[in-house]
């Protein structure tokens, strides 16, 4: 890979030393891959809105044909049969969210089974593609950017479907890769083309769907329940950089590449640099085990304008992407600097600039800083400060003689090394601001958001610039003051920013980035979760929790108001064959608090098994949420089946008072779960055991399960927390061995070959 780094840069001096044809404008889109099929769809939106806040625009999926062709000429593209096939829904998601998508239209589907050909067809077979074409460019047609929609790109052209191709070459860069950041910087300074990272959610296969059949779950760098590892830190930092320099990134054009004082860089420690006449960088990395420091010198091809950055410090590990003659104006990075000249400028900086900002009177930069650095302005005049760095006031250089000012910026220690400056430029003639209060909107509701003026003048002169679908009433609340009756749309996705500015004259003042909730937020604390393997875990939708049905249980609610002021909720709990104590209440909770709330619930005379029940709210909210409740007779091993991971195709689920055991009616009748209850800790690896290619007939036989396959019949019981099985043939090999997991034990015993023994203990 280095050796692959050595030879672009000498390319890119070549280049840049030619004076033949004018260089090419350069495009890089930059995606994440997202197969909808292989995530549970009830985590849709929350992972969505997350790319869409770290700064991401686009994901990038297949659309599996076998996946959605139920029969010849039977297409389910709406969940009909399954809620991972409703790619109508997600490409609505998409566009409610606000990413692009980029659509694989045709196989092969990688790691998918029969590589997303339906059984008996391949590419061969022209009639049957073209049906599928068909079928598929009337789900996709209404839906590209041009309509309005989200879908940007097509990767398989489709008749009818006017999107285009995404930009070549493609590039990939692993969610398990720990070079990921030096990586993919070098692509976005030397390549046009498309970034695609893959493997960032974890990948949670439909039953009976992937290419290897002992395959289930397959890690990503982000867990079902959201926790991010791998090369996440890198994805956020290239989201956030290319937030601004995204869109001149096509005027950046191959400069000399950069000397460092000590006359080469030491072993794993490369630079490009990349100049238009509005802004320009250079990106280094290192590569190397040892921190590199030194003075660079850079040249401007263009101007022939020579600079030296001193002390430029890259940790081992990290790349930076420099700034150097970036103007202050409105051409470059701050599309609100129109109060700059163009002879204004940041000279360098030995950090990384995310962002710059101008509004009343103040200039506001962010960097990425793993370690102290600077930045020099030129400026036209001295600005009057004061100057903050990480919000503390820091004291500043100015330069008389040169109108150059050195301001010095803090290492910050934040996981993405973010550190946010700013100085006063000048006295502001007008301004206004957004009342600090203002931090959050809730979802389908009124909100109030309050903004100062500086004179009653400036106010009556003053609009609100608003997204798309957000309304406001204007409220006067007194001559300089005015606030806003601000209603934000029903399907606006919960946890995502809207962004808010005021402006007088046509000239912006301030700015808000406002997050946006749900009014209530509720959680059924008893709920289950199935686990995968000993470390992923995700809670099934509707969720359940185990009820003994004759002395009852106590569920317990937790109830986060996400309002900023006290609401008052009225919650009444219904379903058929269940009595709830008290079925109706009502609670009261502070701003922004939790509370949590119980309710008693019993079985009626002769029920059993999975019960459906609902929480209606109102008042502060309007909510009606499903949730399920197994009914567990006390001592006794229930047997219950229900879809807990979304993809259409149900579990089958043992429950006793100390264990649990989940089964899979695909995949030979996969045993996916066995777990010691009061721990929650989980015994099976992540693909479970016994798995194999094919549904198998389930059924109930008290508290048994009965698995019906090809030639074999295997029955399972599970009392307390010894798990039986025994098979009319041989049992498959599990590769299970009797271990400990803090102070559980399992224990194995195999009597024969068709009939062994699992048992948990403390």
């Amino acid at each position: 890979m280095k050796r692959g780094l050595r030879v672009v840069c000498a390319a890119l001096l070549l280049a840049a030393l030619a004076a033949a044809a004018p260089p090419a404008q350069k495009e890089l889109v930059q995606a994440v891959e997202f197969p909808y099929y292989l995530y549970p769809p009830n985590l849709w939106e929350r992972e969505l809105v997350w790319l869409k806040t770290i700064g991401i625009q686009t994901v990038e999926f297949s659309i599996p044909w076998n996946w959605h062709q139920m029969a010849p000429g039977d297409f389910d593209f709406t969940g009909r049969t399954s809620p991972r096939r409703d790619l109508a829904g997600f490409i609505k998601l998409l566009r409610r969210v606000g990413l692009h998508g980029w659509a694989h239209t045709a196989p092969p589907v990688d790691a998918w089974l029969n590589r997303g050909f339906p059984a008996g067809v391949s590419a061969a077979n022209p009639g049957a593609m073209q049906a599928w074409q068909k079928a598929l460019a009337g789900a996709l047609a209404a839906q590209t950017v041009s309509h309005g929609g989200a879908i940007a790109f097509v990767e398989g052209a489709l008749p009818g479907v006017d999107a285009p191709a995404p930009p070549l070459p493609v590039r990939k860069v692993a969610g398990d890769n720990m070079d990921a950041l030096a990586f993919s910087r070098n692509i976005i300074a030397t390549e046009h083309g498309a970034l695609v990272w893959t493997g960032i959610e974890d990948a949670l296969y439909p039953a009976g769907w992937a290419a290897n059949p002992g395959v289930f779950l397959r890690n990503g760098a982000v867990g079902l329940a959201g926790d991010e590892r791998g090369a996440t830190g890198a994805l956020r930092r290239d989201a956030a950089l290319l937030r601004a320099w995204g869109p001149i990134l096509g005027s950046l054009q191959p400069a000399a590449i950069p000397k460092a004082a000590a006359g080469k860089f030491p072993a794993g420690v490369t630079a490009v640099a990349l100049t238009s006449p509005d802004a320009s960088a250079v990106c280094i990395s290192n590569r190397g085990a040892q921190p590199f420091q030194d003075d660079l010198s850079v040249t401007d091809n263009s101007t022939k304008r020579a600079i030296a950055i001193p002390a430029v410090r890259v940790p081992a590990g990290e790349s930076l992407w420099l700034p150097v003659w970036v103007s202050l104006s409105a051409k470059a990075l701050c599309r609100e600097c129109s109060n700059f000249s163009g002879v204004e400028q940041i000279v360098f900086a030995t950090a990384e600039l995310l962002s710059i900002e101008y509004e009343n009177g103040i200039l506001a930069m962010e960097f990425t800083a793993p370690e102290a650095a600077e930045a020099t302005l030129q400026l036209a005049r001295r600005p009057v400060g004061p100057y903050l760095a990480a919000g503390k006031p820091i004291d500043f250089e100015w330069d008389d003689k040169t109108l150059r000012a050195r301001l010095p910026i803090p290492r910050s220690t934040a996981p993405d090394h973010r550190v946010r400056i700013a100085i006063a430029m000048e006295e502001p003639e007008i301004s206004a601001f957004f009342d600090d209060d203002s931090k959050r909107l809730i979802v389908g509701a009124k909100n109030v958001v309050s903004t100062t003026y500086s004179s009653p003048e400036v106010a009556a002169r003053s609009r609100l610039r608003l997204p798309d679908g957000f309304t406001a009433a204007k409220i006067v609340k007194s001559p300089n003051e005015i606030d806003y009756e601000i209603t934000v749309p029903a399907d606006a996705p919960h946890g995502d920013y809207a962004h808010f500015a005021l402006e007088a004259d046509g000239v912006p003042l301030g700015r808000a980035r406002l997050q946006l909730f749900r009014p209530l937020t509720v959680r059924l604390m008893e709920a289950i979760n199935i686990h995968f393997g000993q470390h992923t875990e995700m809670t099934p939708d509707p969720p359940v929790a185990p009820v003994e049905p004759k002395a009852g249980t106590n569920l317990e609610l937790s109830l986060r108001n996400n309002w900023p002021a006290i609401q008052t909720y009225k919650l009444e709990a219904m379903g058929e064959g269940l009595e709830f104590f008290p079925a109706k209440t009502e609670i009261t909770i502070g701003a922004i608090d939790e509370r949590k709330l119980e309710l008693r619930v019993f079985g009626a005379e002769g029920v059993a098994g999975l019960r459906d029940w609902h929480l209606k709210v109102t008042g502060g909210a309007t909510l009606d949420l499903p949730m399920r409740v197994v009914l567990a007779p006390r001592g006794r091993t229930v047997a219950w089946t229900a879809d807990l991971d979304g993809d259409g195709s149900p579990e089958w689920i043992l429950d006793s008072p100390k264990a649990r055991a989940v089964f899979s009616s695909q995949d030979g009748g996969r045993w996916m779960e066995f777990t010691w209850k009061d721990g929650h800790v989980n015994f099976l690896p992540e693909q479970g055991v016994f798995a194999g290619v094919g549904p198998v007939e389930v059924r109930a036989n008290g508290d048994a399960l009965e698995f019906i396959g090809k030639g074999w019949t295997r029955t399972v019981r599970l009392a307390d927390a010894v798990l039986t099985v025994e098979q009319s043939a041989a049992l498959p090999a599990d590769g299970l061995t009797p271990g400990k997991q803090g102070n559980l034990s399992l224990s194995i015993s195999r009597p024969t070959a068709s009939h062994a023994i699992y048992s948990l203990s403390q």
